[in-house]
């Protein structure tokens, strides 16, 4: 009958449009599932193009250079004896659908469409394709002539299908699929199918994995042995695809794969005893009279088996207690993995960071070392793909990354940028933070261009503004917090170009911003300041979880130098120190805490809710803290501010997206950038309900 079965599913660092590369790391998974005797190898979805190709998906050639690289799969004798899933688009009838292409010994078995699409928060697929849904149907496909020629197939089966080997059922689920209230897998299961696969495009965020798990697990509990795969990596954009692949059995992990990892190419196996599926499912009555009604699916039949004939002594898996990250963890390492990618992708020689001394950019310096190292971790693990990228990035053919501290300097440069408003402390911590990193540390003063700057406007005006300290206005005041904040700006790119040339080393240098989610959410930045980036590792972040992540690092990596940075009162240093200390700090320039951000993001985005029902929603949250009038006060001012700063997000630097209320407008947070800042009918219906 056959047992024991051996599947595999590979996590693979996929890029968009990277086709070559993409092609080279498929054809590296199939060799290593084959040397460790799979019989069944599952990818990531739409691997062949890579999932981020966004409105390139509409382009022919999208498609043709897809077929391009499937043929190549399909005529290697590296594809021989395996039954091969890959991801890709195909045009059917006119129609575009995200696809698995299921084939063996040169045959393509199975064209699968994707039933359900994932189309809320960063994803947007139906924009670019159409789910299949004429359930249980299979049409004929009219393969291309470059295919024809390799399979020597004029069609082959195209819609909602499962395959039946000599010895199991098999049955494909994509991403979003696993999530809708009515998966195939459950439909399926009925219908006798014991082994199914999810190939996903799915990207962290924090504190998600464990439903992932969940789901699948509680899947298995009802059906079956069930394969996830995700894409893991950078592949074009502002996510991180954070792999997770999982094999799991009557409802059980029996796999684990690495959430986090600078690995290309992972490859999760495991041998499968169906005899316990089938046992399993004999049990339940309440299945069983479910199987009895189902309506069959089709069924392609594949003249192969996933087992060998005596397969008795075959050693299977048992089950494994899933091990998750901490939020802390999750941090430390998927912004690093982040960074790393595109540091290599975009061939550049490493990171400028302009270092104030305060959390926010002491944690994005924090995340640059972790990416450090995890980059000597890889080398002496033998990861020839990272020992090579290190040597590039440094341009040296010889070297070996082995402290991160010292590949730490070698990648990344960090500047403090003085002015007569800056504290000494500041200053301090700036410098021994970077010190006990490694980073490469410069130390300025922005003071003359700040006063050439202000001069220019005098010169012009006859008018020279002033602090409100020294009696000028609220508006003059802030132009001159802005325009130190924006010269920081340009100082960041212009050291960004031009330090290694100065040092006599080849290369350019990425500038890292390090605006934190919940200032950009209440707009408590300046347009164009050193915000603007070319990435933000921690824009997706929330104070309170870097804040947290700073303790991780002091006592993960020893960085004592961020005791006095987490004890100091969170501060832009733009006005004037009055008696040599600060007097300006952050809370109390936005008129609300951190704390109180979080909150008011998660109900603005994830609760969905106006300013009437973020009220409804606070009065009884905050009800043993404020009474409903403070509660009313607390809410218009948020929404003022929101909308009055909304513009900022519309030149927001791309950031690493690690939390569901981000306020990204780029593709996650799509709202208008001028609104009637007023609120006049929401904030009357609240007073109403205050009075």
């Amino acid at each position: 009958m056959g047992r024991a079965v051996t599947v595999a599913t590979c996590a693979l660092n996929q890029w968009a449009l990277d086709f070559e590369g993409n092609l080279e790391r498929i054809f590296r998974s199939i060799d290593i599932a084959k040397s460790k005797g799979a019989r069944y190898r599952l990818g990531p979805e739409l691997e062949i193009c890579g999932y981020g190709c966004s409105d390139h998906f509409y382009e022919s050639d999208t498609l043709l250079h897809s077929f391009e690289v499937l043929g190549k799969l399909l005529e290697s004798p590296a594809t021989q004896d395996i039954i091969c899933d890959v991801g890709m688009p195909i045009l059917h009838r006119n129609v575009r659908y995200n696809c698995r292409v299921i084939f063996l010994n040169k045959k393509i078995l199975l064209i699968r469409p994707k039933i359900s699409l994932a189309n809320a928060g960063n994803y947007r697929e139906l924009r670019w394709f159409t789910p299949w849904s004429k359930a249980r149907h299979v049409e004929e496909y009219f393969l291309p002539r470059i295919i024809q020629e390799v399979t020597g197939q004029e069609t082959v089966p195209f819609g909602d299908a499962v395959l039946a080997t000599k010895d199991t059922c098999l049955g494909a689920e994509i991403c979003e699929e696993l999530w809708a209230p009515n998966s195939p897998h459950i439909e399926m299961g009925l219908d006798g199918v014991e082994i199914f696969t999810n190939s996903s495009g799915s990207h962290h965020v924090l504190r998600k994995a464990h439903a992932r798990v969940d789901l699948v697990n509680s899947a298995t509990a009802k059906v079956c042995a069930f394969l996830l795969e995700s894409s893991k990596g950078c592949d074009g954009d502002r996510l991180y695809y954070d792999g997770c692949a999982m094999i799991s059995m009557n409802g059980e992990t029996v796999a684990q794969g690495s959430q986090f990892s600078l690995d290309d190419v992972e490859v999760l196996v495991a041998t499968l005893d169906l005899e316990d599926v089938r046992s399993y499912r004999a049990e339940i009555s309440s299945r069983n009279l479910a199987a009895s009604k189902v309506n069959p699916y089709p069924r392609v039949k594949v003249n192969f088996a996933l087992s060998c004939p005596d397969d008795l002594a075959v050693p299977t898996c048992m089950p494994i207690q899933w091990r998750h990250h901490s939020p802390e963890e999750e941090i430390s390492l998927g912004p690093a993995c982040w960074l790393w990618d595109y540091l290599r992708r975009s061939k550049q020689a490493g990171f400028l960071l302009p270092l104030s001394g305060g959390i926010d950019s002491s944690a994005t310096a924090c995340i640059v070392y972790s990416m450090c190292h995890q980059v000597c971790l890889a080398v002496k693990n033998g990861n020839a793909d990272v020992l090579a990228d290190a040597r590039r990035i440094v341009n040296d053919g010889t070297y070996i990354p082995e402290d991160p501290r010292e590949f730490c300097k070698r990648v990344l440069t960090t500047c403090y940028m003085a002015s007569e408003n800056s504290s000494q402390d500041t200053c301090n911590r700036a410098k021994l933070l970077a010190e006990q990193i490694g980073s490469y540390h410069i130390n300025l003063n922005i003071d003359v261009a700040v006063k050439a700057l202000v001069g220019i406007f005098s010169v012009v005006t006859g008018r020279t503004p002033q602090f409100s300290v020294y009696g000028g206005s609220s508006r003059e005041s802030l132009a001159l917090q802005n325009v130190q904040a924006r010269i920081r700006m340009v100082l960041a790119y212009l050291f960004a170009q031009l330090t290694l040339w100065a040092r006599g080393m080849p290369g350019g240098l990425l500038v890292l911003g390090s605006a934190n989610v919940d200032e950009s959410l209440r707009g408590y930045l300046t347009k164009y300041d050193c915000s603007s980036a070319d990435i933000n590792p921690i824009g997706g972040i929330s104070k309170t979880d870097l804040k947290s992540f700073i303790q991780y690092c002091i006592e993960n990596f020893q960085l004592t130098a961020l005791r006095s940075i987490m004890s100091a009162p969170p501060t832009a240093e733009l006005e004037p120190l009055v008696d040599g200390q600060v007097a300006q700090t952050d809370e109390a320039d936005m008129g609300m805490t951190y704390a109180e951000l979080s909150i008011y993001g998660k109900l603005r985005k994830i609760g969905k809710a106006g300013p009437y029902s973020m009220f409804c929603k606070l009065i009884n949250i905050w009800k043993e803290l404020f009474t409903p009038r403070e509660v009313a006060s607390k809410v218009k001012h948020f929404f003022r501010m929101y909308s009055v700063n909304r513009h900022k997000m519309t030149t927001l630097t791309p950031s690493y997206h690690a939390e569901n209320y981000s306020p990204d407008d780029n593709r996650f947070d799509l709202r208008p950038f001028l609104y009637n800042t007023s609120w006049s009918w929401q904030f009357r219906c609240i007073d109403k309900q205050v009075n």
